[in-house]
Formats: structure tokens, sequence, C-alpha cells
């Protein structure tokens, strides 16, 4: 006997777990590229490299993706919530006004995207009215980026300079970063001097690919922007501060230097809310377990969060 259940009701359970926004394509028998917007994406195996997304059986692409041998699956960064609402949507040309590249093998990868994965079908499982379509993973790129999220019906943006700024007091706000790599992060400033963590005004990192074009132009490294670290009001300089956790590449930076978490020279550091930040961090990651700093440069709350990620 089988059970009855509520499908409103049990998609709403579904939407409970936050994902990742993918955009699926692939190209019909005439070339011409093809994509849907799915969630319904993850990871399989690393040996062999696999991943795998659902496609419904009753889709429009249905026939056309399960029997063109290949695929590409682009992870949405979180600025590409037009993407997602495009693909999501009834549309005779799904492509027209999106930037896009063909891949090595021929899929359309979307420009932007945090992440893509170019796939051969390894294994297409019948599974209710969807089918998982299993991916052999042939080529991929990581541009650092944050994904888009969703859940409940409504995205969710990880790092969004967004509710920071909605939480900032009036006045200039500023865009800085715990730039860490192995243990250590990068401070600014001479060898005798004041040392600082790279800032800028928002009107230039006014978006998190900003900000890695801020630092990678400012230090020379590429570098991950994680999450929101720290939105704290100066008010004696009038500023809002919003400070992010990044991770650098390898290499040596064009300006500034990598200082143990051990190491750190509080006493140099150039102003009392910037060595807050620092000896935090310092404390944090020697728990292991980190928090969002929401307050001013005295007073404020740290809203923990569980693990590193």
């Amino acid at each position: 006997m089988t059970e009855t259940l509520d499908p409103r009701a049990l998609r709403g359970a579904f939407g409970a777990f936050l994902t990742g926004v993918t955009v699926v394509t692939t190209t019909d028998a005439e070339g011409n590229p093809i994509g849907f917007t799915a969630n319904s994406f993850t990871s399989v195996s690393l040996d062999p490299p696999l991943l795998l997304v659902c496609l419904a059986k009753r889709s429009y692409n249905y026939a056309t993706v399960t029997g063109a041998g290949g695929f590409a699956i682009n992870i949405l960064a979180e600025d590409q919530e037009g993407v997602s609402n495009t693909f999501a949507r009834p549309s005779d040309d799904r492509f027209a006004g999106i930037d896009w590249s063909a891949s090595p093998n021929g899929a359309p990868i979307i420009r932007g995207a945090a992440a893509w994965f170019d796939c051969a079908t390894h294994e297409i499982v019948e599974a209710g009215d969807h089918a998982v379509l299993i991916g052999r993973v042939r080529a991929f790129e990581d541009a650092g980026a944050n994904g888009l999220g969703y859940a409940r019906g409504a995205y969710v943006k990880p790092g969004t300079l967004g509710a920071a700024v909605a939480a900032a007091a009036e006045g200039a706000a500023r865009v800085g970063a715990v730039v860490e790599r192995d243990g250590a992060i990068l401070l600014l400033g001479g060898e005798d001097g004041p040392l600082t963590l790279p800032e800028a005004p928002i009107e230039t990192t006014n978006s998190p690919a900003a900000l890695r074009a801020f630092l990678l132009a400012r230090i020379g490294l590429p570098t991950h922007v994680g999450f929101v670290y720290s939105v704290y009001e100066d008010r004696a300089r009038g500023w809002q501060h919003i400070v992010y956790r990044c991770d650098a590449g390898f290499g040596a930076p064009s300006e500034g230097r990598f200082v143990p978490l051990t190491e750190i020279p509080y006493d140099r550091i150039a102003d009392g809310p910037t060595r807050d930040v620092v000896r935090r961090f310092a404390a944090e990651s020697a728990l292991g377990n980190f928090g969002v700093y929401f307050g001013n440069e005295t007073r404020g709350r740290v809203h923990p969060l569980d693990g590193k990620a």
C-alpha cells in the first residue's frame, strides 16, 4: 500500500534544504544552445570524477539533454539571480542577452559563473517522475566566487553586501578583507610603520567580484572572497566598515606580507577597531569557530557560526 502525501506540502518540506543554483546546458542536434535552471545538483565522486543533477521527465528539454551525450553544469554566482530567473522561465531563446562561450566539449558556459563543469553523460537512472543524470567531469573551472543559494522559494546570497549595507549606519562605507593563508594573515605597511588590513571605499568594492579585482590589483594575488566577517561603525571617523574573510592564492604579495597568527605585532596595527578584528580572527582561528560581528568600534555582538565555513 502506497501512502498518500500532499505533493505541495512535500515540496515545501524539500525547500527547507538550502541548495545552490545551477544552469544545466547542452546543445541540440542542430548545435543550438539549450539550458535550464536546476538546484538538484550534487557532487558524487572524486575518483572517478562524477556529479549528478535531476531532470523532470516532463521537462521540455528532457529528450535533448538525455540524448546529447554530454552537458555542462554552471554554478551561478551570488550576483547572477537574473540569470537564474531567465533560465527558469519559458522562453524561445533563453541565451539572448546572456554572455556565454563553448566549453572544451561544446556545451555552453555562462560568463561570471562561480564554477563550471563540462561532463560526458556517465549514466541515467530512472527515479519516479525524474531521471538522475550522472555526469563524468572532463573539464572544469573554479572562479573563486560565492555561489547563489536557494531555500524556501527565495534566493540566499551568503556573501552579498546588501544585508551588511542595510545594517550600516549612514555615512561613508569602506570594505576591507582579512586575507588568510596557511595560518597567517596579510598585513599592509612598512617594516617599521603602522600595519593595517587592505580596504577601499565601497564605491570601488561594491560586490565580491569588485573586491576580488581590488585585491588582485593591490596585492597581486588571486583571492576567494568568503563571507562577511565584521560589520561595524567607526563613529570617530564616521565610517561604516564591512570586512570579509578571504583566502589567498599561492605566491608572494606585491604589497604587504603574511604574518603568522601567533606572531602578530598588535602594537603596530594602525587603529583600535582593526586591531580588534585581527585579534578576534586569531582567537577564533585557534578555536576553529568563527562568528560575524555587528556593532560599532567599542560595543557589538558576535553571531557564532558552526565550524570554519
